[in-house]
């Protein structure tokens, strides 16, 4: 399929789920959805919860919190013990303790950055058990947390939330198991690798060469890494490779899945607070930005690889380096923004052998939050943290309390919404400038200069984002890069969904005030561009230093901008 269709189909399915599956996300979460009730009862009597029984923002974010120390507890006893664990035909024994750490605290953290190449490192019960369960439970919980945010705007004079144990049941019941299970199917179907027998050993008789073809329970796992926006791969060539993603179909159907939840979810914002406008408002701004990503990068890897070009090749595709000839140039290009613009973090290339301006399109994706239209879940509330700075920008400009769908915008608020905006630029360059500086950080990336500095850069933007991609040049899997990586993503999960979750108490607490002459719409094409403002002006301001530094003077030195 052409470039051009390909953007039109994907419009046109993307727009389709937007209107009919957010409307369903909310009737899921407003407990307007019962077909799997006997399940649903039983797990809430298992796990001993109530689920009438609501909870207010601080019991919700450390359910949430205890919830997830035990997650990575679990998971890293997996890596540990994995050599005497059943479902292990590769006979593969226990993972490092620094790699175990940081792979578990990547997993649920919902980036599944991967400093290992799976088929030689994990057995089928650590990918099964440990890994995809992740997969599936922490969209789930970044799902929650935008609905808990959500309901914080539509509930007036009250201190509960919701209740974090109903929502990621009914989120997993309802939503990501039937959804992944429907596409994994069509995977399998188109040729995906789906099976527990183990590794084949193929012998050429020509040259007398044996060959080992690994294998195992790949395509389910493949449906459930596009659509939870995790990206973590069974395989180390991740979507590039043909088990993984075996035709073009299944790489349409892999950037559909990982943009279909997060743009969906803004419908679902304004079905739950009762204005449909305002979701299409968050949804303008994420497409604009989105768009204008694809358009730019698409027509930097394009445009051919400079150094390249410099060294007296003709290139009359477009940068081919590094790249699938099944899937091109721009169709990589679309692939890899859907992947850095959510916290998907798969490629169905290699990233680090993009042109400095299309690698910049990629990392530039992350740096603005990952919130056009950002991870599942974690994109809804990173641009409604954005848009409350929107909103009290605004109302400065008119001189009056700002309002965000009737609540009062006031100093707790601006606070806790200028902590979650501010904590991820502020950790990624904190910690590059760290691995610039010690011997072991600058042992990491295989290129000098501009890009290894870029490398350096991407990884930490990356973890920081919880998105999971990076430029292959940097070897992370040493002691360095492993626990400041795992430092990176925790602080990057939950240092600011424990804001957002606190935002949501603080403004079910309120009561709407009247709305009158004076009063900033917030669901205009003028907000719409005050969004994207902040949205560029917090991500752009802040890491363009860094970025100069990088991409920027890499290209500068080819002589050539594009």
């Amino acid at each position: 399929m052409g470039f051009f269709w390909t953007i039109v189909a994907l419009v046109v399915l993307l727009g389709l789920s937007w209107r009919y599956l957010g409307s369903y996300l909310a009737a899921v979460f407003d407990g307007r959805v019962h077909f799997l009730a006997p399940i649903e009862r039983g797990i809430y009597r298992v796990v001993g919860v109530d689920p009438e029984h609501e909870q207010s923002w601080q019991r919700y974010a450390s359910s949430l919190v205890i919830f997830s120390a035990i997650s990575i507890g679990f998971t890293y006893l997996i890596f540990r013990l994995q050599g005497s664990l059943p479902l292990n035909p590769q006979h593969l024994g226990a993972l490092p303790p620094v790699l175990s750490f940081n792979t578990a605290t990547s997993f649920v953290t919902n980036t599944n950055w991967q400093n290992y190449a799976g088929e030689t490192t994990m057995s089928y019960f650590s990918q099964i058990v440990a890994l995809t369960t992740q997969q599936f439970v922490t969209p789930a919980v970044g799902i929650a947390v935008a609905i808990a945010l959500v309901r914080g705007f539509s509930r007036h004079g009250t201190s509960t939330i919701g209740n974090f144990w109903v929502d990621i049941t009914r989120c997993l019941l309802y939503v990501l198991i039937p959804i992944a299970f429907c596409f994994g199917i069509v995977f399998v179907a188109q040729g995906g690798v789906q099976t527990l027998a183990g590794p084949v050993n193929i012998h050429n008789h020509l040259n007398g060469v044996t060959q080992t073809i690994p294998r195992g329970p790949i395509a389910f796992m493949e449906s459930i890494k596009q659509l939870g926006t995790n990206g973590g791969g069974f395989l180390n060539a991740n979507s590039a490779a043909p088990f993984e993603n075996p035709t073009g179909l299944t790489n349409f159907l892999s950037i559909y899945l990982v943009l279909v939840l997060p743009f969906s979810l803004t419908y679902t914002f304004g079905k739950m607070v009762g204005s449909v406008r305002h979701g299409a408002t968050l949804l303008a701004a994420m497409v604009i930005i989105f768009g204008c990503w694809v358009g730019y990068t698409s027509y930097a890897e394009h445009q051919g690889n400079p150094a390249v070009a410099a060294a007296g090749v003709h290139q009359s595709t477009g940068n081919t380096e590094g790249k699938e000839v099944r899937f091109g140039d721009t169709s990589s290009a679309l692939f890899g923004v859907a992947s850095t613009s959510t916290s998907t973090g798969s490629a169905n290339s290699s990233y680090d052998s993009f042109t400095p301006m299309g690698g910049m399109g990629l990392m530039t994706g992350m740096m603005l939050g990952e919130v056009t239209p950002g991870g599942d879940g974690s994109g809804l509330y990173t641009i409604l943290i954005y848009a409350i700075v929107a909103v009290f920008i605004g109302g400065l400009m008119i001189g009056r309390t700002p309002e965000f769908l009737g609540k009062k915008i006031q100093a707790r608020e601006i606070k806790l919404a200028g902590l979650a905006s501010l904590v991820m630029p502020l950790t990624v360059l904190i910690l590059t400038a760290i691995a610039v500086s010690v011997h072991a950080g600058r042992a990491g990336p295989l290129n000098a200069g501009p890009h290894g500095f870029s490398e350096i850069l991407y990884a930490l933007t990356s973890q920081g984002n919880n998105n999971g991609s990076a430029f292959a040049g940097l070897s992370g899997n040493t002691a360095f890069y492993n626990i400041v990586g795992a430092i990176d993503m925790l602080i990057g999960r939950f240092v600011i969904i424990v804001p957002a979750l606190a935002l949501g108490g603080a403004l079910a607490e309120k009561h709407p005030v009247p709305t009158s002459v004076g009063t900033f719409r917030t669901d205009t094409p003028m907000f719409v561009g005050l969004t994207i403002g902040v949205i560029l002006i917090i991500g752009g301001l802040t890491f363009f230093p860094a970025v100069s530094l990088g991409p920027i003077v890499e290209q500068l030195s080819h002589h050539r901008f594009f």
